[in-house]
């Protein structure tokens, strides 16, 4: 396994590499990230795994400054895997200048849901993913549906600006209690630990009831939001969407997702579940 740091590097590399599978992170790796890395390799020979904490994808007042960053840890549990190369650049290798020049703009889903309450979070996404992209130049590339909003960005990204790379979605992995792993579960104290489940458990009661045939979305999401209200947690949202493309669900939809974000103490947590009527 070879840490690359420059694109140069990268680059040559890639000339001689075949079929190459990607999975992009921000490092402090889990068992969802390395579940991420198994499935890559299903389909690959050689697996790149990059690792940088994005700032354009970071609001003012996130965590960007305290985003961890273990790249030794992250390399130790990736020795393992049958990973070829981490991508491990710097800030200034991806982004040469004082500003980023050009940014791609996922126009019909960056101001809705997490978009809405983290403005800018989708361009930065998208500009670094198409930057990665281009420097990998995978094959294949493995994102987790716990981030269901990034996947939907990322497959539009692909179809509409022809990128060459078949998208491969993969479950969230989950705690023994259900909670969706997550590089900012660490944030969680004891207490928020032992109540961050019940953010997962919300969604399988909503599921339920969608399951039960109740059709009045808008009743489902406002009565699963102040359920958690009730509990302590800050919900910025919960909503139903046809899993498709993120649409608002109608009434007839059949395959459905319930998406919602909210914060425990001041650490933001989201998950959601996805149905099947």
């Amino acid at each position: 396994m070879k840490i690359i740091h420059t694109v140069q590097e990268l680059r040559a590399w890639r000339k001689t590499a075949g079929k190459v599978a990607f999975v992009p992170t921000m490092g402090n790796l889990h068992e969802g990230h390395l579940a991420l890395v198994r499935e890559a390799a299903k389909r690959a020979d050689n697996i790149v795994v990059s690792i940088f904490v994005n700032r354009l994808q970071f609001g003012q007042g996130e965590d960007f400054d305290r985003y961890p960053r273990t790249l030794q840890q992250d390399a130790d549990k990736l020795a393992g895997e049958g990973v070829a190369v981490i991508f491990a650049p710097d800030e200034k290798e991806l982004y040469p200048h004082t500003e980023q020049r050009f940014n791609i703009e996922p126009p019909h889903l960056q101001n809705e849901l997490c978009g809405k309450f983290r403005p800018g979070h989708f361009r930065g996404v998208a500009t670094v993913v198409a930057k990665l992209f281009n420097i990998v130049c995978p094959d294949v590339a493995c994102f987790g549906k716990k981030d269901y909003q990034q996947l939907a960005i990322i497959k539009g990204l692909v179809e509409d600006l022809n990128f060459p790379i078949e998208i491969v979605p993969v479950d969230t992995g989950r705690a023994d209690d259900g909670l969706a792993l997550s590089s900012r579960n660490q944030y969680l104290n004891e207490q928020e630990r032992a109540e961050a489940p019940q953010l997962y458990q919300v969604l399988q009661s909503v599921a339920a009831r969608l399951s039960d045939g109740n059709t009045d979305y808008v009743a489902l999401e406002q009565n699963a939001a102040a359920e958690l209200n009730a509990r302590g947690w800050t919900v910025d949202y919960v909503e139903i969407r046809r899993a498709e493309d993120l649409a608002v669900a109608r009434s007839g939809d059949k395959a459905l997702v319930i998406l919602a974000a909210a914060r425990l103490g001041r650490t933001r947590l989201i998950d959601n579940l996805e149905v099947v009527l």
